[in-house]
């Protein structure tokens, strides 16, 4: 008794509860709730700094008198929705916080109303627990950093980190403790919308970026005030969704699974992701919410995660229409199968305690995910002081700050990749006459892209704000709409949904055409800021058509024609099919979604002042008959072995287009040039208790200063089972003045040749093995081989 005693001073019938619950006595837990409800117990936060074991032992105790609807209430995880400082107590949350029907909340910000909302728990409740509260920071705060799939590009894993860092900052000083990030959803479709809130398509970049992440925003100490709880999602395969529709069947085998997609769920892991969150999709025929394979067997009993499970936005009632049954159903499945926490849809509130009457589900399952709710806000310090993440002072001082913004300028100028750079017509000059053209230019609103939520939108800088402060009064800078973004109203309206609306032109499509051309004509250099809108990816935003939308491509051919050089500059969220354009504009520079100082960013590159060095982690195909398609492919029994894309019968080719993407994964130039020379092995025979070094020379041998991601592929020649074509196992960032030579190393074991096996066990094989060292996946100009023996 000494031990609760210095966490509770109860009451009499509290006491007797107590001493039943320690005994492992059964009493009726319900009986007593009107009069439990009635007591309300004094926590003493200090007592709850203490290392795991105590932990245990003071979440032992506090379990011991929690009512089954409290316990069910640590499980609820509704949206706050957004209300004025002040009436909170008023709300209907506020009376479901005070009666222990909630354990914590998302999509609710700033210190003022978090604190307010966190009073009600910790001074109105009876047990006093205090609550989680999350949010989407996917890619930055209030400072947006680039999208996620423009972010992978950068290739650079401290920079990653550091954005994760910055987010969790700004994030934790407005009263946010828990994110819903990192997504590490491998995708090689991009019709689908949400591959840009990812890394790309390969899974073992796509595991350096989601350990990046969770040491971004964890850190080494959750309690700290700066950090927040990582939630690695969407588990799993959530990027493999027929035809690329969002929500779609996902259907592969477990060889795949483990091999290609489920890679960087278990960096995440190994990282110490604090939350996972299951997917929308199916597993094996059974949603993931619901899979017992997928987040008992699989996430605890072989990875061995200790954190807890959260659904996505209404996951448990989703199974509804999947056919798994009515809501008792599959919130007592959800259960069993390995959730903590309900996301919005209230089915465990409003089930689980008849389910349990019915011997549906077990208090030791329902104790079991309350453990792991409050593990979590004992770590996150909030035991000790549920109001470490309200701090005015932090609000005022280190959220969107300068020092903020200029790394986030940093960042997006490094996540800008240059598809294209005939005649060298970038970098361009601050003088002459600039013309500034395309309906994405003076859109800030559209900047920071999809899922950025808590970005200040008026505030981000856009195109034709960042070259004007680039150039100041050195250059004539003339603009131009030119053309709406969609001849199609009702598409443009679906893809500029919350606030990223562009105002349709009242012009018609001829009269914005003639002035485009008109000034472009009058311009030395145009530069077309042409693509998607911010919202034509995402969530809910999965397209059949990747090209870019034809009043803008029809606006682009125009401004070709007038015979001045012309800079697309790209706005999109997914690989485009740029077919078109790769043959008839003269420079593409792929800017993403590049975040709040986008504009800013921008300028840098295009005037040269940052050298591009990122590099696509997506393939861009020829078209989208091509799809899916990605670098790391397996070969068949009838290869096409000829490089110039000549149709060969009875060969696995298409009759109407070469098989190779317009851009490979890997691709990105630079205003430089890099050569690649003096491959060599320190052996030609690895035993397996050996490490290989492989090292090759990298020669700056243009004209500027520049980095280049230097990549490292590996071939396994002979299998037990079918192998990839190629298969990155390293990479390099590397800075190189002009004319200056490095040797770059990389270091192979047999842990880096390790695959699985049609068993699913993880094994390397002796054999023959292809290495591959140059600037994107498909260069081939610098291989060697060697030998994996005993």
């Amino acid at each position: 008794m000494e031990m609760i005693n210095t966490l509770y001073k109860p009451t009499t019938l509290a006491k007797k509860l107590i001493v039943l619950a320690i005994c492992g006595c059964s009493f009726a837990m319900n009986a007593q709730e009107k009069k439990l409800n009635s007591k309300k117990p004094t926590i003493d936060y200090s007592a709850y700094k203490a290392d795991k074991v105590e932990m245990n032992r003071k979440i032992d105790s506090l379990i011991s008198v929690m009512t089954l609807t409290e316990k069910l209430g640590q499980l609820n995880l509704p949206s706050s929705g957004d209300f004025t400082t002040g009436q909170a107590k008023s709300t209907d949350v506020a009376k479901k916080i005070e009666e222990g029907k909630i354990g914590g909340l998302f999509n609710i910000k700033t210190v003022e109303k978090i604190r307010e909302v966190q009073k009600i728990a910790v001074e109105k409740s009876r047990l006093k627990i205090p609550l989680i509260f999350g949010m989407d920071v996917i890619h930055g705060y209030e400072t947006t950093f680039p999208i996620p799939l423009g972010l992978s590009t950068s290739w650079d894993m401290a920079l990653i980190e550091k954005t994760a860092q910055m987010a969790a900052m700004e994030a934790s000083a407005d009263g946010i403790n828990w994110t819903f990030s990192p997504m590490v959803d491998v995708s090689r479709d991009p019709r689908w919308g949400r591959v840009s809130e990812g890394n790309g398509e390969d899974a073992y970049l796509g595991g350096e970026i989601a350990k990046a992440m969770v040491r971004g925003y964890q850190q080494d100490d959750l309690s700290k005030s700066n950090t927040i709880l990582a939630c690695v999602k969407h588990f799993a395969l959530y990027g493999a969704s027929e035809a690329g529709r969002d929500y779609n069947t996902v259907d592969m085998s477990r060889i795949r699974m483990y091999n290609d997609y489920l890679p960087p769920y278990k960096a995440a892991i190994e990282a110490g992701v604090g939350t996972v969150m299951a997917s929308f999709n199916e597993v094996d025929g059974i949603p993931a919410t619901g899979n017992k394979w997928l987040l008992t067997d699989l996430l605890r009993d072989q990875w061995d995660f200790d954190g807890f499970v959260v659904t996505d936005y209404t996951g448990i009632n989703e199974m509804i229409a999947h056919g798994m049954g009515d809501l008792q159903t599959v919130a007592a499945l959800a259960l069993n199968a390995g959730v903590d926490m309900d996301m919005v849809g209230e089915g465990f509130v409003s089930t689980l305690e008849k389910s349990l009457s019915e011997d549906k589900v077990s208090e030791e399952s329902i104790d079991t995910a309350v453990r792991r709710i409050l593990e979590a806000k004992f770590q996150l310090g909030l035991f000790e002081d549920p109001y470490r993440y309200t701090d005015k002072e932090r609000a005022d001082s280190e959220i969107f700050t300068s020092v903020n913004r200029k790394f986030a300028r940093e960042v997006a100028s490094q996540s800008m990749v240059l598809l294209k750079n005939e005649n060298n017509v970038l970098p361009i000059k601050r003088s002459g006459t600039i013309a500034v053209v395309g309906p994405l230019a003076n859109a800030s609103n559209n900047m920071a892209g999809t899922w950025s939520v808590a970005t200040p939108q008026d505030k981000s800088v856009s195109v034709l704000d960042g070259i004007k402060s680039a150039v100041g009064n050195s250059a004539k800078v003339l603009y131009a709409k030119g053309s709406n973004l969609s001849y199609d109203k009702e598409f443009e309206a679906r893809g500029t949904a919350f606030g990223k609306d562009i105002p349709r032109d009242g012009r018609s499509d001829e009269e914005m055409l003639k002035e485009a051309v008109s000034i472009a004509s009058k311009s030395d250099v145009i530069v077309a800021a042409i693509g998607e809108a911010a919202e034509m990816s995402g969530e809910s935003s999965s397209r059949t058509d990747i090209s870019i939308p034809k009043a803008q491509r029809d606006l682009l051919q125009a401004l070709v024609k007038t015979g001045k050089p012309v800079v697309l500059v790209l706005f999109n969220g997914r690989p485009l099919v740029l077919t078109e354009e790769d043959k008839t504009v003269p420079a593409i520079l792929d800017v993403w979604f590049a975040g709040s100082e986008t504009g800013d960013a921008l300028a840098d590159v295009l005037f040269g002042d940052v050298n591009p060095s990122a590099k696509i982690t997506a393939t861009f195909p020829r078209n989208v008959g091509q799809i899916p398609i990605y670098y790391n492919h397996k070969n068949t029994g009838r290869p096409l072995e000829n490089k110039e894309g000549e149709f060969v019968k009875f060969r696995s080719n298409y009759l109407d287009v070469r098989n190779e993407p317009l851009y490979p994964f890997g691709y990105g130039l630079s205003y430089t040039t890099f050569s690649y020379k003096n491959l060599s092995l320190s052996t030609e025979q690895l035993a397996e208790n050996e490490t290989l070094k492989i090292s090759v020379d990298i020669t700056n041998s243009g004209n500027h200063d520049g980095k280049e991601v230097v990549q490292l592929y590996v071939r396994d020649l002979v299998g037990s089972v079918t192998r990839p074509v190629k298969e990155l196992k390293g990479f390099q960032k590397i800075f190189l003045k002009k004319g200056e030579m490095k040797t770059v190393t990389f270091e192979l074991s047999v842990e880096d040749l390790k695959f699985y096996n049609s068993s699913l066990e993880h094994i390397y094989e002796l054999g023959d093995f292809e290495v591959f060292v140059g600037t994107n996946s498909a260069d081939d100009s610098l291989r060697t081989s060697f030998e994996l023996v005993k």
